[in-house]
Formats: C-alpha cells, structure tokens, sequence
C-alpha cells in the first residue's frame, strides 16, 4: 500500500507530513519506556524482519497481490511506540534506497502505514486480551485479531485522505469500497504471519514478547490422577538470558526471505496499485525522487541477472534496515538510561 507521489496534493501531504512528525516524535519518547538492553537491537531486527517480508507479496484475488503492512507485528513484538519507529524506519528506507513509496508522500505513507495500523491493531489486541483468558494461545489469536483489523483499516484512511487531497476526481464510494474490500482479503494474509510470526518467539522467548509480558502458563504436574499446578520457580534474571541466538535466528530467516524467497513473490499489482488502476487514477502518479537509485525497484543496478539482482537488493536492504533500526533505538535506549535520575547520597547527619 505503498502511496507514491502524486496520488495526494501537496497541501494534504504537507499535513500528513506534520502528523507523521508528531507521531515519530511522541514515539521516540514512548520507546524510551518500551525499550532495554536486550530489546533494543531486537527492535532493529524486527524493523528488519518487516522490511524482508513485505518482499513477499502473495496473491489475494483477481490479478492482485498483498504484501505485510507490519505495524500490528511490530507492536506487539516490541511495543506500540516501537513499533511506529518500526514502520517509519522501513518506510525511510524503501523510499531513499529502494524508490518504493513517495518521498513527498512519505508522511502519508507512515500515518496510514505506521502509526493507523499501530493504533487499530494493538487497541484491538489489548482489548482482547482484557476479556480472553490471560494465556499464551489467546496472545496470539489477539495477534491475529488486531493484524486483521489494521489492514482494512489503513486502507479507510487512505481513501479518507484521497477524499480530501486526491489529485484525481474519482467516486469516492467507489475508492472506498474497492480498498477496504481487497485490503480485508490482504488482512487475512497479515493476520497468518503476524500471529505464526508471535505464536513462534512466544513459544521460545515469550520475555522477549511486549504483548505477552505478565503472561505465563504454569507448569502442570500429575499428582494422584490429577492436574495440578507445579511450585512457581524463580525466573531468571532478564538479563542472564542471551538474546543473541534470537537475534541471529532472525537476521538468517530475514536476508533468507529478502535474498531467495522474494524472487518468489507474486508480480501482481498490490491492493493500492490495482484499485488505482481500475479506478483510473494511477496516471497521476509521478516518477519517483530517487528512481535513479542504484537499488532501485529491489534491483542491483548492472547486475543482469534478476535472480541475484533481487537477491542481492533484498540481502542490502535488510542489512541497512537493522544497521538503521539498531542505532535508532539503541540511542533511544541511552537516552532513557541518561535521564533516569541519580538518587543522592543519604547524609549520616
């Protein structure tokens, strides 16, 4: 869903802009409370993770194709305020390095993208879980729940924003309805590998898991016939538990799915590009700032072959993603621990 230049006048973009602004800068404040020394770099991978599977778009119906959005993933992985940083640092480098999604409409981009899909998912997720039972399981049947709503959801405020600033006079309704109805159908889509994706760290790390923190099964025992709840051991101390094969675990399954699996994806028009083309407003789309960009189109620029071409676009983008990603929250993360207060000393008077 990709919103390029064009698409929406320069006034509505500009606001877009300012809003988006707004949000990345509540987020980075946000973050400073979500974030710590283990979850900081988990944060750039997951933006990584997000960046590697929106290269797989997979079809959906009738000549059209879906792609992950990644805010429902990303919050509940790492936290709402993290998880809008997630989406904009994927975004900010699809644009610049990649010419995928306008860099005047970059503000659009992340509002619809970013911070609606955050809002939608993670309030609908926590909703949830506030009536479910307080289990793993039903963590990730949130997850799926919450990833499912967002993607319709962006897509209603896409067209609420072509409503206002669309430089293309369509019907309105018609916008409406196409959008909402092909983006449920890649909401379904979403919704799979968002709760595979939180279903498979809950079920190794659920620590790591923002959403499923004060979650924890207790350990059953058979005593006499019957099940009973073991003693609650003492947890080990966070920061005793290594995250580094979790975070090289994920680093491999991202450069795997952006360097090889992504040659695979589906060539159809994704939800955004097809409705624009049957609606008739696609030709208002205008080339692209950085359309001269070496990488882009996820393309290595004089390398023939499009198998290693992608593959090679696809490794490149995810190692700039979480270079990116990492320094960003792990500065974050060291202003929070500079501005925790410093107790004074208790004078022996």
């Amino acid at each position: 869903m990709h919103v390029p230049d064009g698409f929406i006048n320069a006034p509505v973009s500009v606001a877009a802009g300012v809003a988006a602004v707004a949000a990345v800068a509540v987020s980075l404040r946000g973050a400073r409370r979500e974030l710590d020394e283990r979850t900081a770099p988990l944060a750039g991978l997951v933006a990584a993770f997000i960046f590697a599977v929106q290269m797989l778009n997979f079809p959906v119906a009738a000549g059209t194709s879906g792609h992950l959005l990644g805010g429902a993933l990303a919050a509940i992985l790492v936290g709402p305020y993290t998880g809008v940083l997630c989406v904009s640092v994927v975004l900010l480098m699809q644009g610049i390095l990649f010419a995928d999604g306008g860099l005047t409409a970059l503000g659009v981009n992340i509002t619809v993208m970013g911070v609606v899909t955050v809002l939608l998912s993670y309030g609908v997720f926590r909703g949830l879980l506030k009536v479910l039972p307080g289990s793993r399981p039903y963590v990730t049947v949130s997850a799926f729940a919450g990833a499912l709503i967002s993607v319709p959801g962006a897509a209603a405020a896409f067209t609420a924003l072509y409503a206002i600033g669309g430089t293309t006079d369509v019907p309105i309704g018609k916008v409406f309805t196409a959008m909402v109805g092909v983006h449920l159908l890649i909401g379904i889509g979403e919704a799979a590998i968002t709760a595979a994706t939180v279903g498979a760290v809950i079920a190794v790390r659920p620590d790591l898991v923002h959403g499923a923190r004060g979650l924890a099964a207790p350990l059953k025992l058979r005593v006499g016939g019957e099940l009973v709840d073991a003693p609650a051991a003492a947890p080990a101390p966070a920061a005793a538990r290594s995250t580094k094969k979790v975070w090289a675990t994920g680093l491999v399954t991202a450069l795997v799915l952006a360097g090889f699996v992504s040659y695979y994806a589906s060539a159809s028009p994704d939800g955004l590009e097809k409705v624009a083309a049957d609606q008739k407003f696609d030709a208002a789309a205008e080339e692209h700032a950085a359309a001269g960009s070496p990488l882009a189109d996820y393309s290595v620029k004089d390398v023939t072959d499009a198998r290693l071409s992608g593959g090679l676009a696809g490794a490149i983008g995810v190692g700039a993603t979480v270079a990116v990603g990492t320094g960003v929250f792990w500065v974050v993360r060291r202003r929070r621990t500079d501005e925790q207060p410093v107790s004074a000393p208790v004078s022996a008077g």
